[in-house]
């Protein structure tokens, strides 16, 4: 039973058990008579009355009274009516107010669960990049002009390091934004010292970019290292024999968008995709020969010619593509050099630094990796990097340092992507790759892991 209704039936049983006395007649007749009373289900009293004849109560004064008592009785219950509706009303406001505050409290929950998944996330992300800068610390020890500068840096990520660790066993006791700033002014700062140092160890070699295709399945194409500033010719050359004409492109943007060039006669055949133009000149294998010839541009003229003793040629020790590649010059950070194979060293690669000027070996060092086993081959900082194929699945697996005297089996991933790499040469003014891929001149920029060894500085 609902409260209002349990308060409007007490009234009743009050106004009926005190009023009702003091209006019933003597006369049984002219009174209300109860003959029976009970309770119902839900507690309230249940009489049986008979009232009075009509015509008597009618006329009788006390039944007047009767009806007063009735009508107040009857307004009374109109007043807990309303109370009753108000009082549903404001309960449905509370039940409803109840919901709310449980949505409330869960969301604060979820918020707070949240709060705890980010800073997780967030941790591993900074672990993740004090991961990356952490091997950047023995190579700056190495840079002993910078020494101060590199014990700043390492007490830094040590204290960065001690954070991290306190972070992850408390979360969120320390300010993520202030160690994320310090972090990211860390990074830029080793960054910037990075970018003073002028050689480096290949780590990666990026997707290829396809720049053009045009010419044959064989062929070689590139720019020249020590060009003045504003200068971008593309030389290109299409073919690995019997072919002495040389295409000269004003820019890089003309060599990708027209057919505009101007030809150059060589004065004798190349051999090979080997060639490379350095300081204004080109350096190329006379065709079935161990000859190199310099020749100036400037003057349209050899300007020095030379033999490599003992260097095979004429497809005695090719690349393993074949193509009169026997002899293959290239150039990097030190200066020109000649990769080529001899008798004397059982066929594998031999290794010569040349004078540019009189094209005299400077320097040679043998290696144990046969030359027809290699696929293609480039110099970077003085470090040979030999890939185990031309054609399919290729990656860069060998590497032979001149500075070390040293070699060693790597990994590097090198996607072909059109499946026969013919010429593939480093241009340290670009820190690219030029690579001539079954028709297509291709571009692959380098990751480099910067060393500065003592002997060096």
């Amino acid at each position: 039973m609902q409260p209002a209704s349990k308060l409007l039936t007490l009234i009743l049983l009050i106004f009926m058990g005190t009023e009702l006395t003091q209006v019933l007649p003597a006369n049984p007749e002219e009174s209300w008579q109860v003959y029976s009373s009970a309770q119902d289900s839900e507690g309230r009293c249940v009489c049986t009355v008979v009232a009075p004849q009509q015509s008597m109560c009618s006329r009788d004064a006390r039944t007047k009274q009767l009806r007063q008592l009735l009508e107040k009785v009857q307004n009374m219950t109109q007043s807990i009516q309303v109370l009753d509706q108000r009082t549903q009303r404001d309960l449905q406001y509370v039940e409803k107010m109840e919901v709310q505050l449980r949505g409330l409290e869960s969301k604060f929950r979820q918020v707070e669960e949240s709060h705890k998944q980010n800073m997780a996330k967030q941790y591993k992300a900074i672990k993740a990049k004090m991961e990356e800068l952490r091997p950047l610390i023995p190579v700056l020890e190495e840079y002993k002009a910078d020494a101060k500068l590199v014990l700043q840096f390492k007490e830094e990520v040590q204290n960065l390091t001690s954070v991290l660790n306190e972070l992850q066993e408390e979360m969120g006791a320390y300010d993520y934004e202030e160690l994320h700033n310090r972090v990211s002014n860390l990074e830029e700062r080793l960054r910037a010292c990075m970018q003073k140092l002028a050689c480096g160890k290949l780590t990666g070699i990026s997707d290829p970019i396809t720049i053009k295709t045009s010419g044959s399945r064989f062929g070689s194409w590139m720019t020249d290292p020590l060009a003045p500033e504003g200068d971008t010719r593309v030389w290109y050359m299409d073919g690995y024999h019997n072919n002495r004409f040389v295409r000269e492109y004003k820019s890089m943007q003309d060599f990708m968008t027209s057919d505009n060039f101007t030809s150059h006669r060589l004065p004798h055949p190349w051999s090979g995709t080997g060639q490379v133009v350095y300081n204004g000149s080109i350096y190329f294998n006379k065709f079935q020969s161990h000859v190199i010839i310099k020749f100036d541009f400037r003057t349209s003229s050899i300007s020095k010619s030379r033999q490599l003793d003992y260097a095979g040629f004429n497809n005695a020790y090719h690349y393993a593509w074949g193509g009169h590649s026997d002899i293959d010059l290239m150039v990097d950070e030190g200066g020109l050099w000649a990769v080529y194979a001899t008798n004397q060293n059982a066929g594998n690669i031999v290794i010569s630094k040349l004078n540019p000027n009189t094209l005299q070996i400077i320097k040679s060092w043998t290696t144990n990796h046969p030359k027809r086993s290699a696929g293609e081959s480039f110099m970077i900082c003085g470090t040979l990097y030999v890939t185990n194929g031309y054609s399919g699945g290729t990656k860069v697996y060998y590497a032979y340092s001149t500075n070390s005297s040293t070699y060693e089996y790597i990994d590097i991933a090198f996607q072909n992507k059109y499946s026969h790499i013919s010429m593939l040469d480093y241009n340290p003014r670009d820190r690219a790759l030029y690579a001539w891929n079954n028709g297509h001149q291709v571009l692959y920029n380098v990751t480099l892991f910067h060393v500065i060894r003592s002997e060096e500085l």
